[in-house]
């Protein structure tokens, strides 16, 4: 009998907030307990890596790059994203990321997540799914 692979396996959280902070350039400088818990890393795991080491492969491009041009762009930015644990498990947020502004200098990036609803869930699938379409011809 052939062992389910992790990737295909959903880690469902119901509650608590994900916080994690960047530099511009989306290297993680903070992450909270809830951030360590649901992904699987410890602080040093995450801490001075890229935070894309939880983005999940299917995640298309392009939707990465629609929140680096909002957020470059210098406005906040809130959506569906499907991410990576450490075990190769999956889990969905609803997430918003702010700018973090120091004496009126952008110098980073805030995101707080919280589970993301079965609805968003399956409003997010389909949407996600046209976009890897397109990304592969």
């Amino acid at each position: 009998m052939n062992k389910p692979n992790p990737i295909d396996e959903e880690y469902v959280f119901t509650k608590g907030l994900i916080i994690s902070s960047t530099d511009l350039k989306g290297i993680i400088t903070y992450a909270n307990r809830k951030f360590c818990e649901i992904s699987g890393y410890s602080k040093d795991e995450l801490k001075g890596k890229s935070h894309n080491l939880v983005r999940h492969p299917d995640m298309p491009k392009a939707a990465f790059q629609e929140i680096w041009d909002t957020i470059q762009s210098g406005k906040e930015w809130t959506g569906i994203v499907k991410n990576l644990r450490k075990d190769g498990k999956y889990y969905w947020v609803y997430s918003h990321i702010a700018l973090v502004i120091n004496e009126g200098e952008v110098i980073g990036y805030t995101a707080a997540r919280r589970p993301a609803s079965a609805s968003e869930v399956e409003e997010s699938i389909p949407i996600y799914k046209d976009m890897l379409i397109k990304e592969s011809n």
